[in-house]
């Protein structure tokens, strides 16, 4: 997915899947097991792909969709 800070793997994960609390870097608030959420990390890093993937971040979909 292409934002306008660069290239997005992005997963969108369902209520059933979503097994623990993370706290979402858009709002600092948690979204609890059993949200839906989106889980992102960058596609274009420098540090490559295994890096990248380490620093991926849970967000809650509403803060995900007016970050980007």
């Amino acid at each position: 997915m292409r934002r306008r800070d660069g290239e997005y793997h992005v997963r969108h994960i369902s209520g059933a899947a979503a097994t623990k609390d993370y706290t979402c870097p858009g709002c600092s608030l948690i979204i609890s097991a059993g949200t839906a959420h989106v889980v992102a990390w960058r596609a274009d890093s420098v540090l490559g792909d295994d890096f990248a993937a380490s620093e991926r971040r849970h967000w809650h979909r509403h803060c995900w969709k007016i970050s980007g």
